[in-house]
């Protein structure tokens, strides 16, 4: 039951998860976050990295993890969220969403930053961080640094204020490498390696040959 209220949109576990297709990730901080000591103690999680690289697997595996050491977990794309969250506010049932999203021990937040917000929109994402602060975790991820939110929220203002209640008590985790999806299509070769597709380093390979090949 908890996995379904959960609303996570694959499953994904911490056996599952290639940490050597991902080498900047550190097994040992995995498997201390899956620990959910952070959640225990309040703390948030932050994962950033360009797409592909296995934010959203990651999110849902600790996800799962968490729920199965007994914390509630909410799981809703950032879109999603703020979505409800307008929606919420223009039937006046605002304060009612933000209880909802309030509740879980860990709410889940995936893919900020792949859309720029409305500042209407930031500011409803900036109540809803300021009701959990303190009060319950929060697991982030997101393709943009976060010196770059302040384009994502349109407000350096509102960007700062949600990110010094983000980051007071939070790990971050920052995941770089190749995409998993673009990867596997250069393994069916649908697309071809960057290696493939670069020009070579020596002369020109439609040069004549020389003399000495003519002979």
């Amino acid at each position: 039951m908890a996995m379904r209220l959960a609303r996570f949109p694959c499953v994904r576990t911490l056996g599952g998860f290639e940490f050597e297709a991902q080498p900047s990730i550190d097994p040992a901080q995995i498997r201390e976050l899956a620990t959910c000591r952070w959640i225990a103690n309040g703390d948030n999680l932050v994962l950033l990295g360009p797409p592909g690289v296995g934010k959203t697997p990651l999110e849902v595996a600790l996800g799962r993890e968490a729920i199965r050491l007994g914390h509630s977990v909410l799981f809703c794309s950032a879109a999603e969220l703020i979505g409800s969250l307008a929606r919420a506010q223009q039937q006046g049932e605002l304060a009612r969403q933000l209880t909802y999203y309030g509740k879980p021990r860990l709410l889940i937040i995936d893919e900020l930053g792949y859309l720029p917000l409305e500042h209407d929109a930031a500011y409803l994402f900036f109540q809803l961080i300021s009701r959990r602060y303190e009060q319950g975790s929060v697991l982030i991820s997101s393709n943009r640094a976060v010196t770059e939110w302040g384009e994502v929220f349109g407000d350096q203002v509102v960007a700062t204020a949600i990110l010094d209640r983000l980051l007071h008590h939070s790990h971050v985790l920052t995941i770089r490498g190749d995409s998993y999806r673009l990867r596997e299509k250069r393994r069916s070769g649908l697309i071809r390696s960057p290696q493939a597709t670069a020009p070579s380093s020596g002369a020109n390979s439609s040069a004549s040959p020389s003399p000495e090949e003519k002979s």
